[in-house]
């Protein structure tokens, strides 16, 4: 039986949506009322998926709520879409045409529901984001005040530092507090701060923004960080390996802790060492350092996961 998908185009205000392989369609409001509108549609032309692009968060109060709905869901990178669209002529774009490729890029990837994250989940992760947020803007609110030249400036400047920085403690204590109080999240946390130079940072931005670490091989976790690297050949030739694509945010934490760990850890330092002596370039060392922390923190992360196995 031939699977009915729903393609559906989100913006701020409107939701478009397309079928395939049946060329019916429609457009609902992005409100409450409308994504329930949405959710009859989909009941009356029997959707069995619904996919959607992620929007810059525009997509997340109606993913949630066709899901609390009954109506499985999954989300696309708009990019792949995209190219998708230029690889079979459709040059044109609207909102109707964009729920249209999305629809039929769905059928040809034959992509799956994706359910979303648990609430505790959901929670930590806008938890870790507001505080990346907040601290960044203290480094931004400190250069600022280095540069002031009159002390009513420096005095402002000082509030607002003091204020984010109240922000962050408390920020931080209810992650610690989320992260203690449960079962698997307090094991793993334990796991990863073996490693000297995994701090509570680290394992706060891996429990939100990597929620999948030690239930996948170390080559799958690693492309999903976006640090696997990608071939590039053609024939004869072999082109250059690079990383491409996956979760910056995770990327980025394990680029910066990889050069503390190495500092504690003896096997770190020496692949650090080996792979400079070779000639390698300073970012492929970057990169290869961090990947290698991963796959040690993924093997905690799974021995963890078999030492706690009915927590969810």
């Amino acid at each position: 039986m031939t699977q009915i998908i729903c393609g559906v185009d989100v913006s701020k205000t409107r939701l478009d949506a397309s079928l395939a392989p049946d060329p019916a369609g429609a457009s609902f409001d992005n409100d409450a009322a409308g994504i329930a509108a949405l959710a009859a549609f989909c009941r009356r032309h029997g959707v069995e998926l619904v996919v959607m692009e992620a929007s810059g968060g525009y997509e997340r109060s109606p993913f949630l709520l066709l899901w609390q709905d009954g109506i499985a869901c999954a989300l696309v990178n708009p990019r792949r879409v995209r190219s998708y669209a230029q690889a079979m002529g459709i040059l044109e774009k609207t909102d109707r045409i964009d729920a249209a490729v999305i629809a039929r890029f769905a059928r040809a990837k034959g992509l799956r529901p994706a359910p979303p994250p648990s609430p505790g989940q959901q929670r930590l992760k806008a938890l870790v984001a507001r505080l990346r947020q907040v601290t960044g803007d203290i480094t931004v609110q400190k250069q600022r005040r280095a540069t002031a030249a009159d002390a009513e400036t420096r005095q402002s400047l000082d509030e607002v530092i003091a204020l984010l920085k109240r922000q962050s403690r408390t920020l931080e204590g209810e992650i610690a507090s989320m992260i203690d109080d449960d079962p698997l999240w307090s094991r793993l946390a334990e796991a990863f701060r073996t490693i000297k130079g995994v701090a509570g940072r680290t394992v706060a931005r891996l429990m939100a923004d990597l929620p999948e670490i030690g239930t996948y091989s170390n080559k799958a976790i690693a492309k999903l960080a976006g640090l696997a690297p990608l071939a590039d050949d053609s024939g004869s030739r072999q082109g250059k390996r690079h990383i491409g694509g996956g979760r910056a945010t995770v990327r980025s934490i394990l680029f910066l802790v990889a050069e503390i760990a190495r500092r504690f850890d003896k096997s770190l330092a020496d692949f650090h060492r080996k792979l400079s002596q070779a000639g390698k370039p300073k970012m492929v060392v970057r990169i290869a350092l961090a990947r290698k922390l991963l796959v040690r923190l993924n093997a905690k992360a799974r021995d963890a996961r078999a030492a706690c196995p009915n927590a969810t």
